[in-house]
């Protein structure tokens, strides 16, 4: 984990040297650095990093921006993605997270806890590369769930997921029937320390119905519970 890349997109010179140093301390040695969206992006799709430290304020491309950019693209969109952000309202964790981001970090944030955060996505991000299930493709109707390949596709064609949409469908589809609430899907997907609300999961679910068209009456809502895939699609209510 060690030998990890990691890129920080960051146009604060002070956090920027902070981070970069304290990563190098604690023995991550491959650290790359921009100082705004753009020469960001492009140091993404040049490096391939394993993770990304992205503040949402930058001149030029914002963070939101570009995460959407990066999560799009089916050679990047598996990158994990964590959000540096002075912004500490709802509307603003949502914002990021439904962009595509796997964490977010508050500023200012103590670098035990956003170092921790790192390799807990990388960890997350090596189990989801390295694992094979034994039976690799789910299939419910015109939906398709390649695990291995990590493709969704719905009529053989594919949908761009992020990392966080793919988790989330690939839990409820691989227990169909079960009701599952939000903090165990929360749990499940990122680990019983992320602060996440309520809020950020039912917009998760909504952006995955919008993606999934004609398959999302598959992802059910048990109105006082949670969520879950159903066993009958043609009976179930999309709230």
């Amino acid at each position: 984990m060690i030998n990890k890349k990691i890129l920080i997109i960051e146009d604060d010179e002070d956090i920027q040297t902070v981070i970069q140093y304290n990563l190098r301390q604690a023995g991550f040695s491959n650290v790359s650095s921009a100082e705004d969206g753009l020469t960001g992006l492009n140091l993404v799709i040049k490096l391939k990093p394993d993770i990304v430290l992205l503040d949402l304020m930058m001149p030029g491309l914002d963070g939101v921006s570009l995460c959407r950019r990066v999560k799009a693209d089916n050679a990047l969109a598996a990158i994990p993605i964590i959000i540096l952000t002075a912004k500490s309202s709802e509307s603003d964790i949502v914002a990021g997270l439904e962009a595509g981001a796997d964490d977010y970090v508050v500023k200012p944030f103590s670098i035990k806890v956003l170092i921790a955060r790192i390799k807990s996505a990388l960890r997350r991000a090596e189990t989801a590369s390295l694992t094979v299930e034994p039976n690799p493709i789910i299939l419910h109707g015109s939906l398709s769930i390649d695990i291995e390949r990590r493709i969704v596709s719905i009529n053989d064609i594919a949908i761009v997921m992020t990392f966080s949409e793919f988790e989330v469908l690939l839990l409820l589809a691989s227990n169909q029937g079960r009701v599952f609430s939000r903090s165990q899907i929360v749990n499940q997907i990122k680990g019983d320390d992320y602060p996440v609300t309520e809020r950020a999961i039912d917009v998760q679910i909504a952006g995955l119905r919008k993606k999934l068209g004609c398959s999302a009456n598959l992802i059910e809502t048990v109105r006082g519970v949670g969520y879950r895939f159903t066993e009958n699609p043609e009976l179930a209510k999309r709230a």
